[in-house]
């Protein structure tokens, strides 16, 4: 394989070529993040026998480097305690129009129908939660705060939608609690009677004569062994936004960033896609990915504006920052900027500075390059909304409406100027609510399930912050449950 990866689907090998194997288990688990760790503790603790593989040394993977938000909802006791009510109704009503167009309603449903009941798995799996709520949306809280906005629920459009409650859920840790959070899982999984082994990477699965998953090929130490999975496998090795080549094939948009920040690891590389598209299974949303701009925190920083090349303003700044990146990057091209005046700015915690002053915004727009009366247009428009306390073109909420006066300036933010654009890919493999592969026609793939990256989760054309080691425990459960329930 080159060093920039490989696409397609990796074949795999005939089990009736296997003349020995050199090691089974009931259910063997491929990838330790979130997803797998969560499939893992669920088919041991029903009765499994369990072989969990990871190819780094020890579980983790991207959740341990993640913010550790957890999308959890519906009335969770973190919630009652903070003073926000919800329903699984409710919630459901927000992330089928936050996480589309094209969200699995089925997946939807069932995430929020069960959130609360998640909500006290994860506890009673050693994952703590403060019952403090912290006010700075977006990410996970500096402090060990237990709740926060995580999608932009109390923004436009969404306040339209569905009554707006936080559901970022944040590990009792100080400020980046994805390692805590996989430290917590990975004691649970060492409390089962799974046998976990590193330094692992599967090269191969091993499918039968009616294409149903029996085993897999994986290397350890330089050496090949045959590994049999007497009811299923498990594919949880995560995305592929490490793949250059599997990028340019399926969402070229994300190599633009590649001088920033790419959420995730290098083995985030496609391999557990790979593997389960050789096996049969159907690829879904491969072109879809998250980008997000970290303006905030401060949060106060949304009394800024942002426009485009035009000059002119194209999302309400006080949204979830997930969704002000996507449409950056997506809609205008990444070539945006951060219109401020001197006495609402502030070095938001990326550094972000100023590129251009000047005393008028005409003056502004010609040192920028911009339409001198778009942009002059674009800031007296919305001087006056500011004025009157009320936003009729995009609802900025009225707290963020302030009117911007001389001296003005901008903050460059196209990703042309390297300014941090964050992206993770979002496609995956096609499987069920129980985590079952399914093929191109919708049936499943005979003892193969996946969980997380590797598949087409929740989020389909927008996002918010938890989801993704949301949906991965959650359906990573399933997905471990599933498994053991299979007939050898």
């Amino acid at each position: 394989m080159s060093p920039h990866g490989a696409v397609g689907p990796i074949e795999p090998l005939a089990a009736e070529s296997v003349r020995h194997w050199d090691d089974e288990a009931d259910v063997v688990v491929v990838g330790l993040g979130c997803a797998g760790t969560s499939a893992a503790i669920t088919a041991a603790e029903s009765g499994a026998d369990v072989l969990a593989l990871e190819r780094a040394g020890a579980p983790g993977g991207t959740s341990a480097l993640s913010g550790g938000l957890i999308y959890l909802g519906g009335g969770t006791p973190v919630q009652e305690a903070c003073g926000f009510p919800d329903t699984p109704e409710n919630m459901e009503r927000f992330l089928l129009a936050a996480c589309g167009p094209g969200a699995d309603a089925d997946k939807v449903h069932r995430y929020c129908a069960d959130s609360v009941d998640h909500f006290h798995w994860l506890v009673d799996h050693g994952v703590p939660f403060s019952p403090t709520f912290n006010d700075e949306p977006n990410r996970e809280p500096f402090d060990d705060a237990g709740l926060v906005f995580s999608g932009g629920e109390d923004s436009w459009p969404f306040t339209e939608i569905a009554e707006p409650a936080a559901r970022g859920h944040h590990p009792r840790f100080p400020d980046t609690a994805g390692g805590f959070l996989m430290e917590c899982l990975a004691g649970a999984l060492g409390r089962t009677d799974a046998r976990v082994i590193g330094d692992t990477t599967a090269v191969r699965l091993v499918s039968d004569r009616d294409g149903a998953v029996a085993g897999a090929v994986v290397r350890a130490d330089g050496a090949e062994r045959v590994v049999r999975a007497r009811r299923g496998a498990v594919l949880a090795a995560g995305g592929f936004v490490f793949n250059e080549a599997m990028l340019e094939h399926y969402c070229p948009t994300v190599l633009q960033t590649y001088e920033a920040w790419r959420i995730g690891q290098p083995n985030d590389d496609g391999r557990g896609i790979r593997l389960g598209q050789g096996a049969g299974g159907a690829l879904r949303r491969m072109h879809v990915f998250e980008c997000a701009l970290p303006l905030g925190p401060p949060h106060r920083m949304a009394r800024a504006l942002l426009v485009n090349r035009d000059g002119r303003r194209f999302v309400n700044e006080d949204t979830y920052t997930g969704r002000i990146g996507h449409q950056a990057l997506v809609d205008q091209g990444g070539e945006v900027y951060m219109i401020v005046s001197e006495e609402i700015f502030e070095v938001n915690f990326v550094g972000m500075r100023v590129a251009w002053a000047a005393e008028t915004v005409e003056e502004l727009a010609r040192d920028i390059g911009l339409p001198e009366a778009g942009l002059a247009a674009t800031v007296a428009r919305y001087n006056d909304a500011a004025t009157r306390g009320k936003d009729p073109e995009w609802h900025k909420a009225p707290d963020f409406l302030v009117p911007l006066r001389a001296p003005f300036g901008a903050v460059d933010l196209r990703v042309a100027s390297k300014t941090i654009y964050a992206p993770f890919t979002l496609g995956g493999l096609a499987t069920d609510i129980d985590g079952r592969v399914l093929t191109e026609h919708g049936e499943p793939v005979g003892g193969l399930f996946a969980a997380g990256r590797t598949t087409a989760g929740i989020a389909a054309g927008g996002y918010v912050s938890g989801i993704s080691l949301g949906d991965g425990t959650f359906f990573g459960r399933r997905a471990g449950a599933a498994a053991t329930r299979t007939a050898p």
